[in-house]
């Protein structure tokens, strides 16, 4: 019954179908996969059996995107503080105690005498004393332990990378040529990281679409591009708490879940959700909390990372997540009323779309039917984030799937040859069979009569007990088979 959809990331070491399809009733909603962490026989292997448990499972794939790390190391580093260590940018070298070796060659060119250089997440801070041109040198800040080509992060400096890597290029082409349903690139720091994917997916023809997860303080001051350009936004927590201040990361992920939904995309709350269900069967209070603020601030989807991928405890995390979401919808709704209001220079769809939801409130409507080609008329009503399910009628399966990502929204395929009049009864029939709506109940059904180009036209509310009285003789407007 939860409205929130829930990502999971799924490691090809325990990815069989069995498993999958018991997170797929727990409540997952699409599968995620590390690049990080997985080649192109483990993708292959996660989407092959993604797609025998269920084609309504939507699909994500992660680059790596512009980031450094450190090079090899055979051991485990100690550092102790007070050290001075040499740092260059020379992959093809092992990093040592005296001297690390960065994925990046012009490290020195983008850093200067004062700044920090955090390693695996912060567990060492190197503060840069000299700069040469061509290699620094930094006194650590804490002890701490280096293992082998961790992450590094200069925060709150321009590190002058490509938006895409060759790796991450190879991994783009994987996913078009599989299918899959969403890109969600790492570290995009503007409108031209966005683009720089596009293209490629343009070159091949492919519809996929790009999830643009925010990461550092460049992607948070260039928010307004980055979410026109793209599809989606995921607030990736992790990265992001070490490029800014942590203290201001609950006003960052507030500003960017609503800047998301009066765009009407799509956003995901991302990291430690339900960390410590990676070795217990239980949340900390701090993390309920946590996840239940993520929906009062009307984020579409969560995801669980390190929980569900090697996890002690993954099926126990979903049914968590799925509960703790559940409860929020009703808190949320009950304290806080409904989501952003109607924009003054409103298009046509989304006037319809808000009064669908307003008349949840004034006329007793218990449930909300659209037809979609493209999702779009669905995404807008979702951003509305009324207190009744959105039951979308798509009529291509790429769009039942990219809708997995949009709150409230219970997406189904429509075979071409079934009648529009069909859909709608039985979508219906649905929403009555799972305890949505009730005889006594009022269905809005938002639909188009004049074709794709026209899109949405019309707004129909009906008593749903009048249209199983009258299914015999009961007809929609006429329209093309393709709405928007």
């Amino acid at each position: 019954m939860k409205k929130t959809k829930i990502v999971c990331t799924i490691s090809d070491f325990r990815s069989d179908p069995d498993f999958l399809r018991q997170l797929f009733f727990a409540g997952m909603n699409v599968v995620r996969i590390n690049t990080a962490h997985a080649d192109e026989q483990g993708i292959r292997k996660i989407v092959k059996n993604v797609r025998e448990v269920s084609s309504h499972i939507a699909i994500m794939l992660d680059t790596k995107g512009p980031e450094v790390r450190t090079t090899f190391t055979p051991e485990p580093i100690q550092f102790r503080l007070g050290e001075r260590v040499v740092v260059s940018g020379d992959p093809d070298k092992e990093t040592t105690h005296d001297e690390i070796h960065l994925s990046y060659r012009d490290i020195a060119k983008n850093l200067k005498v004062g700044d920090e250089l955090l390693f695996d997440d912060g567990e060492i801070d190197l503060k840069i004393i000299e700069n040469n041109g061509i290699t620094l040198v930094g006194e650590v800040q804490n002890d701490g332990v280096l293992g082998s080509r961790k992450s590094v992060n200069a925060p709150g400096e321009h590190i002058d990378l490509p938006a895409v890597t060759e790796r991450d290029r190879q991994n783009i082409l994987l996913a078009v040529e599989l299918d899959i349903d969403f890109i969600a690139h790492s570290f995009v720091r503007s409108a031209a990281d966005v683009r720089e994917v596009q293209r490629i997916l343009d070159e091949h023809g492919s519809d996929i679409k790009i999830i643009s997860k925010i990461e550092n303080q460049e992607g948070v001051d260039n928010i307004h591009e980055i979410i026109d350009a793209c599809y989606g936004i995921m607030i990736a927590r992790g990265d992001l708490g070490i490029e800014v201040p942590q203290e201001k990361i609950p006003g960052i992920q507030r500003q960017l879940i609503r800047e998301c939904v009066l765009r009407k995309k799509p956003v995901i709350v991302a990291t430690q959700m339900l960390h410590s269900m990676i070795r217990y069967p239980r949340p900390t209070r701090a993390e309920v909390t946590d996840i239940a603020n993520a929906i009062y601030s009307n984020t579409d989807a969560l995801m669980l990372s390190g929980e569900t991928a090697n996890g002690k405890y993954p099926l126990e995390a979903v049914r968590t997540m799925a509960s703790i979401a559940e409860q929020a919808e009703k808190d949320r709704l009950e304290q806080l009323g409904f989501g952003i209001p109607l924009d003054k220079n409103c298009s046509q769809k989304e006037f319809l779309a808000h009064s669908a939801i307003d008349a949840t409130r004034r006329l007793g409507v218990a449930g909300i039917i659209a037809d979609s080609e493209t999702g779009e008329i669905v995404r807008m009503l979702a951003a509305f984030r009324g207190p009744t399910p959105i039951l979308a009628i798509c009529y291509r399966e790429k769009t039942h799937r990219l809708l997995n990502l949009s709150y409230g929204v219970i997406p189904i395929y429509q075979h071409k040859h079934l009648s529009s009049a069909y859909m709608f009864t039985a979508a219906l029939r649905m929403l009555k069979q799972k305890g949505y709506v009730t005889m006594d109940d009022k269905i809005a059904y938002l639909s188009g009569n004049l074709g794709l180009e026209a899109g949405t036209t019309f707004l129909e509310i009906n008593p749903v007990r009048k249209v199983f009285e009258n299914i015999d003789v009961f007809h929609l407007p006429y329209r093309d088979d393709r709405v928007e």
